[in-house]
């Protein structure tokens, strides 16, 4: 059993991008808007700002209050996407309920849209042309190709339909060349799927919802989920330790995915600087 260490490999990342960001006559600039103060948001955005700042790039960090209206929130996405310095723009999801995220996504402009949200990116993504893709499917990719393993006709799972990881992490696979199959946590004989899998990428949120004994041998397992538990722990949606019995690779919660959609959120960015030069 192999642990694919989503920590070093973002680190070569960044160190890559940093050494490319050296050779340029500006700095790429990456724009997050927060809106509200959730804690988890904070946190993510702090970590954003500080990975900006290792590879050299203008970082801008707008706070917005919880009560800001649809329409000034729309005017600050304008004003960025007018602004020569920022190359990428990210708004912090979740927002707050009486705010349209959708209208918000779409009213990035698709050269800056660092996250790969926008209708125009996903499309891309689904005719296998795609530019900047969204973060963590995309670092999933990175992390799968550091195992050597050729996906060309591998069986593959996806675990979770969301439009932020399940449903782009499908595309990927597919534009790889695998054969995927694509489940939720209602899908009947969840496990009986997964015990054919050869690579398997979980995100639905839910401790532990993956058993060991679901998984093949030597199957790659990628887990994206993270959860904590009331003692505080934070896990991922796979049981780690029954699970390691039977993967041949398997990425660990925390210190796997959650560094890779950062350092590919840079990358993203890097790219879109690339495009608009």
């Amino acid at each position: 059993m192999n642990i694919i260490d989503g920590k070093q490999i973002a680190q070569k990342l960044r160190n890559d991008i940093a050494k490319k960001v050296e050779k340029l006559d500006r700095a790429p600039g990456l724009a997050v808007i927060l809106v509200g103060d959730d804690p988890a948001s904070t946190i993510y955005v702090r970590n954003k700002d500080n990975a900006c700042k290792e590879v050299g790039f203008y970082s801008e960090k707008i706070n917005k209050s919880a009560n800001i209206t649809q329409q000034e929130l729309l005017d600050e996405v304008i004003r960025l996407n007018n602004d020569d310095k920022i190359d990428g723009i990210l708004v912090q999801l979740p927002l707050p309920k009486h705010l349209d995220t959708n209208l918000v996504i779409e009213t990035i402009s698709p050269e800056k849209d660092v996250d790969g949200f926008h209708s125009e990116n996903i499309g891309k993504l689904m005719q296998n042309k795609a530019n900047l893709r969204p973060c963590t499917p995309k670092g999933v990719m990175t992390m799968l190709a550091t195992t050597g393993i050729d996906l060309i006709g591998k069986d593959c799972v996806v675990v979770g339909a969301s439009n932020i990881v399940g449903r782009p992490m499908a595309m990927e696979l597919l534009n790889a060349g695998a054969t995927v199959t694509i489940c939720n946590s209602k899908t009947q004989d969840l496990s009986g799927k997964l015990q054919r899998a050869d690579v398997i990428v979980v995100a639905v949120g839910v401790a532990h919802l993956i058993k060991g004994d679901w998984i093949k041998k030597g199957a790659v397992v990628i887990d994206v989920g993270i959860n904590r538990l009331e003692t505080g722990k934070l896990v991922g949606d796979v049981d780690f330790e029954s699970a390691i019995k039977n993967a041949g690779w398997i990425s660990p919660v925390p210190g796997g995915v959650g560094p890779m959609t950062i350092a590919t959120l840079l990358e993203n960015t890097l790219t879109a600087y690339q495009n608009r030069k």
